[in-house]
């Protein structure tokens, strides 16, 4: 977390946390959705503007964090901006192991849509065919181009692939696709 992120969480302790206007898609891209937007429907349905500013995405990245419940949010000074998530929190982007840049034993270097290294763990193939990693910063979703880098390790025998429902992924790997729909849940609940 940035030290002026930090500084203003002491200073402002209790601003509202903003839901809905944030989304990462299943290619590590950021969309910004505003009110139509999300009047239009669901994250990815309805995705919002890619957010092209590179110091934006930057810092978004350098902030992005997941809360007790599994809600990934980016903490953006006082206020907490919750995430929709198409797929998983994280976009992992594959390379190969060289010489010139050595990596792992299994000769694939895992980082994260936000440029984290990450150690593989377990790889699970859903219904859709889509590849996703568990890692030790948590679960996410291969990206499409680097598919062919995947391929080679289960290929080769360096992964094994277990099968996995890409609906049952955010409760076994504890993360939230949508806190917005969770604040909407929330609030058609009568109180007692």
């Amino acid at each position: 977390m940035d030290d002026i992120v930090a500084a203003a969480l002491v200073k402002w302790p209790n601003v509202p946390h903003c839901h809905g206007w944030l989304a990462l898609d299943a290619r590590g891209d950021w969309y910004l959705r505003d009110e139509r937007t999300q009047a239009a429907g669901p994250f990815p349905m309805s995705k919002g503007s890619r957010l092209e500013h590179v110091g934006l995405r930057e810092f978004i990245e350098r902030n992005y964090a997941c809360d007790e419940r599994g809600a990934w949010f980016f903490q953006n000074g006082p206020q907490r901006v919750y995430v929709e998530l198409e797929a998983a929190p994280w976009v992992w982007r594959l390379h190969r192991s060289s010489e010139a840049a050595p990596g792992p034993a299994d000769g694939v270097v895992v980082r994260s849509h936000s440029g984290q290294a990450a150690a593989f763990g377990a790889a699970w193939l859903d219904e859709r065919g889509r590849l996703f990693i568990e890692a030790d910063l948590g679960i996410g979703l291969v990206h499409t181009l680097d598919m062919e880098i995947a391929a080679d390790a289960v290929e080769q025998g360096r992964w094994q692939v277990g099968n996995v429902q890409s609906g049952d992924l955010p409760m076994r790997f504890g993360f939230r696709p949508s806190p917005a729909s969770d604040v909407a849940q929330a609030a058609l609940r009568p109180v007692t």
